[in-house]
């Protein structure tokens, strides 16, 4: 049988184990949220095999189908129609894939020579009321920082931080991207994200933002000027969004990662562990674009 994604979603909160989430049921709820949230930022979306394919612009981040082969088997008319929505656009057809997937999606994507791309660790943590998360901190809470939230309704405020949120991801001096620039806007106007803004003295030093979703929220969109990094600023950021995804009645956080990387460090020492590992596969053919 199968079952629509919601459904998938109210399933999964309702079979918990001893209390806690298991990394299945993470990643039932978490895979939905990143591909229905990408999907709605994006310029254009199709709804697939359970989950979402996007595209967003040449370049972007958002295009990727995330969220497939969690409910059943995933059909090869299914790829094949995931293969002529990126390639009709000349970017390489990309997916992001968890472990807990229906067997039929990966011996598909190789047989049509997906490649893999990298690893990414989904870290997660239960949110219990009424936590102290700020004594945490490994550093002390740093008293210089301020953690703006962002207004969404503010274009001003929403450039800033979409500058400010890409610092460690672009070379010194490097503009932001027009289209980084158009999917950030629409990701702090959304109606279920929040962004902060982290600002020491008159500097603009960085920021992140969260999305919340069936009681789960997501911490992404993060960096730190390399001036100011080594100080305690993007834990700082982590703990404000935390106390975020409480007052919106989150009971689960999660974090993605590349292993091993600052980002992960500092997620483990708010408590968070490894819920499960998943790949990013992308199609390379002749005239299609690679997206980061």
């Amino acid at each position: 049988m199968v079952v629509s994604s919601g459904e998938f979603v109210k399933i999964a909160l309702q079979k918990r184990i001893n209390g806690l989430y298991s990394p299945p049921e993470i990643a039932a709820l978490e895979e939905q949220r990143q591909a229905r949230g990408t999907a709605e930022i994006a310029r254009e979306s199709q709804e697939i095999a359970g989950g979402w394919m996007s595209y967003a612009g040449e370049r972007s981040w958002a295009n990727q189908a995330c969220g497939l082969g969690l409910q059943g088997a995933v059909t090869a008319r299914d790829l094949d129609r995931l293969v002529e929505f990126y390639t009709r656009r000349n970017v390489e057809p990309r997916i992001e894939v968890c472990p807990f997937v229906d067997e039929t999606l990966i011996a598909d994507l190789s047989q049509r020579g997906f490649q893999l791309r990298e690893f990414e660790n989904v870290l997660a943590r239960e949110l219990p009321p009424n936590e102290n998360l700020r004594i945490r901190h490994p550093y002390g809470w740093p008293d210089n920082l301020e953690r703006q939230h962002i207004d969404a309704t503010d274009s001003t405020q929403i450039r800033t931080f979409a500058d400010a949120s890409t610092l460690g991801f672009r070379a010194e001096g490097e503009p932001l991207s027009e289209v980084d620039a158009e999917a950030t806007v629409k990701m702090v106007r959304h109606s279920r994200c929040d962004a902060f803004l982290a600002r020491v003295g008159d500097l603009n030093v960085g920021g992140g933002a969260m999305e919340s979703s069936d009681k789960i929220a997501c911490l992404f969109s993060t960096s730190i000027g390399s001036d100011h990094r080594r100080k305690g600023i993007q834990t700082a950021l982590m703990i404000r969004r935390l106390e975020r995804a409480t007052e919106r009645g989150c009971s689960l956080a999660v974090i993605h990662s590349t292993p091993d990387t600052t980002t992960e460090r500092n997620a483990r020492r708010l408590g968070f562990t490894l819920a499960y590992t998943k790949v990013v596969l992308a199609m390379p053919g002749p005239g299609l674009k690679p997206s980061p």
